[in-house]
């Protein structure tokens, strides 16, 4: 067996270790999760109630049902997960694996680093001058890309499934100066495609991408 595959284990191993909180861990029902500046956390779980940490704090997972989750600046956790709330991470804050929320909005602060998978159904999508490894899906959110964003494994925007009522709004996919995109974009349903003239993307299924010059599109 070739030794690539035990090296990339190894290394994945250790990076892993590196984001690791290790600290104790919190669960509740009912209220919030806080963790101040510096603290270090395990495991952060809580049905109805946000979390959130301050800059240069650790922890591990981190998961609510009904709550945001804020990650201050220059922090590490190893994965995000809500239903129903809006996720921040702030800027040169480490994600080991993905990040996840059903109803609510994902934003990415400057030199942010998400290992994993960046994936929601309905909300905003917003990645600064940050890295994302693992790709992003959406079904219903928008999706900007900063200038100077970079994501490896593609973008996938996938079709509804089920019934709703009335015209659903078609969400807007804008790439902005000197992004990059590592991997296919992938379009199962109608979206705005808007990209810089100096980005740099993979193929692209189900679109046609519009073009635009300077630092943000036109309305």
């Amino acid at each position: 067996m070739s030794s690539r595959p035990l090296f990339l284990a190894i290394a994945l191993t250790f990076c892993a270790s590196a984001f690791a909180g290790s600290g104790p861990d919190i669960d509740k029902v009912n209220g919030a999760i806080h963790l101040e500046s510096g603290q270090v956390g395990g495991d952060l779980s809580t049905v109805n109630g946000s979390i959130r940490m301050d800059a240069h704090a650790t922890a591990d997972d981190l998961e609510t049902v009904n709550g945001s989750i804020d990650i201050g600046d220059d922090s590490n956790a190893q994965s995000l997960e809500t239903v129903n709330g809006a996720i921040e991470i702030g800027a040169r804050t480490r994600i080991a694996r993905g990040v996840e929320a059903v109803n609510g909005s994902i934003t990415l602060a400057e030199g942010a680093d998400v290992n994993g998978k960046l994936s929601n159904v309905n909300g905003r999508i917003e990645v600064s001058a940050a890295h994302v490894g693992g790709g992003i899906e959406t079904v219903a959110g928008d999706i900007e890309l900063g200038a100077n964003a970079r994501v490896d494994g593609g973008i996938l925007v996938e079709k509804p499934s089920g019934w709703s009522w009335g015209k659903q709004k078609t969400p807007r996919v804008v790439i902005g100066p000197h992004a990059v995109v590592n991997g296919s974009l992938v379009f199962q349903r109608e979206v705005e495609l808007l990209v810089s003239d100096s980005a740099s993307i993979g193929t692209v299924t189900g679109a046609t991408a519009t073009k635009f010059s300077g630092e943000h599109p036109g309305r």
